[in-house]
Order: C-alpha cells, then structure tokens, then sequence
C-alpha cells in the first residue's frame, strides 16, 4: 500500500511539475514588454522577489527531509534559474530609485532573512524539530500568497469585470494546486498537502465568478481604483507561482490605461 502511494506520489509530482514549469513562463510578455520599453517603470519587483525566496525554501525544506522530494527539487530549482532571469532583467531597466529598492528587498529577505532562517535552523534546531520548523514556514508563506487572489476576487465582485481575471489562468492555478495537493496527501506531507486546498477554493471561485460575471456590464466606479499588483501568482514558489501572472495583467492593464500617469 506504501508503494502504491509513492507511485501515486510520483504520478501528481510529474504533472505539478509539468503544469508549474508552464505558469513560470507565464510573464514573459510582461519582460518582453519591459524590453521592448526599455524601461521597468509602473511594474513591481516584489512577487518575483518572493517567488525567489518560497523557490529557495522549498528546496531547504526537501534537502532536509530527503524523502521523496526529488519533485519538489527540479521544479523549485527550474524556478530559482527562472526568478533570476526575471530579476536581472528587471535591474537592468528599473529606474534608480526602484532599483534600489529592489536590491534592498532582495537583501533583505533572498540574504538576511533567508541566512537567518538558515543559520538557526542548522545550529538551534535538529532532526524532526528541524523539518517541522522549516514545514512551517513554508505552510506560512504557502497561505499568504494564495490569499493574495482575495484582492483580485474583490475588484471583480466590486466593477462586474473579469478583464483581470482570465479564465484559462485560473483554470490552470487550480489544477496545479490539485496537483501538488494530491503529491503531499499521498506523501503524507500536509505542510505541501494543506496550503493547496486554498489554492483549489480560490481557484474555484475565481471561475465561478468568471462564469457569473463573464456577461455582465462593468460598473464604472467614480473613483478609479488602482489595479493591485499580486504575486502567486508568480511566489510562486511552485505551490503559489501563478498568482503572479494576475499581477503582470493587472500592470500591463495599467500601461495600457490611457487615464494612467505613464503611457505604453
């Protein structure tokens, strides 16, 4: 029966694999738009930032429990490799000051933070202590971006508009949330296992309201509301990645919104 459930495992982990090495290209028109511009300006570093981190995580957290986490380690080093590129490319066309600020949160959370939790975890904690507190973490980060569609989810409910909430993204986010759930359900992992049945309820509200909305006429709002920048979409680490591309819709949206202070 052990077996059968590794097998199974191995199974989900093969198509998380396949379904997240997709959603990790999802911005690439976002970067091919800051090429063509030549210029990162209206767009936000920090969900690949924090994809970076969650990747980087992941894989500490399958070195140290070494058991039947080769998945977890391909996909989240594919990410790393991906999140940089992203990253250096982004340093190369942000102006001055949002250059800056990417390199500090880049220090401060992919450096410091990331060393600390590292350094304490290595030194203070040992064994199944060890896994636990690193199990946690990760469950932490897992959660915080999947409530990140919450925002999406309110803006669409508010303006009767899914113009930022494509259907085929959201499809694609629940089936790798289902995905990864099942890979941890039948490792026994739940620190995998439990942050993606949230990433399965969003991503069934999120078609659900694409279906309600998909029709409706948009409510002009009086005020214009700012498109909020998300990130699973690409923090992604491999569990949440997608989020991001939300957020790169949402940018672009903004770069193509004639009443914006910058015209694309």
């Amino acid at each position: 029966m052990a077996l059968h459930q590794h097998q199974l495992a191995f199974i989900f982990g093969i198509l998380g694999n396949i379904i997240s090495f997709m959603v990790f290209l999802a911005p690439m028109p976002t970067f091919y738009l800051i090429y063509k511009k030549k210029s990162a300006e209206g767009f936000q570093s920090y969900p690949y930032v924090v994809a970076l981190f969650s990747c980087m995580l992941w894989i500490y957290y399958a070195l140290v429990k070494n058991n039947a986490t080769l998945l977890l380690i391909t996909i989240n080093s594919y990410g790393i490799v991906v999140e940089i590129i992203y990253l250096a490319i982004f340093l190369v066309y942000a102006p001055k000051k949002l250059r800056l600020a990417t390199i500090k949160l880049l220090l401060l959370l992919n450096v410091f933070g990331f060393g600390a939790m590292l350094l304490s975890t290595l030194y203070l904690s040992h064994g199944n202590t060890r896994y636990q507190i690193i199990g946690w973490i990760c469950l932490v980060v897992n959660i915080s971006v999947f409530a990140a569609p919450l925002l999406i989810i309110r803006k669409v409910i508010k303006t009767k508009s899914v113009e930022y909430m494509p259907f085929t993204l959201s499809m694609f986010l629940t089936a790798n949330a289902v995905m990864w759930f099942f890979y941890g359900l039948f490792l026994k992992d739940y620190f995998i296992a439990l942050p993606n049945t949230l990433g399965f309820l969003f991503g069934i509200v999120q078609m659900v309201l694409y279906l309600m909305f998909r029709n409706a006429k948009p409510v002009v709002l009086e005020v214009p509301v700012k498109v909020q920048e998300l990130s699973s979409d690409h923090v992604i680490d491999v569990l949440k990645l997608g989020n991001t591309v939300s957020e790169d819709a949402n940018n672009n949206k903004e770069q193509r919104n004639p009443n914006s202070e910058e015209k694309v």
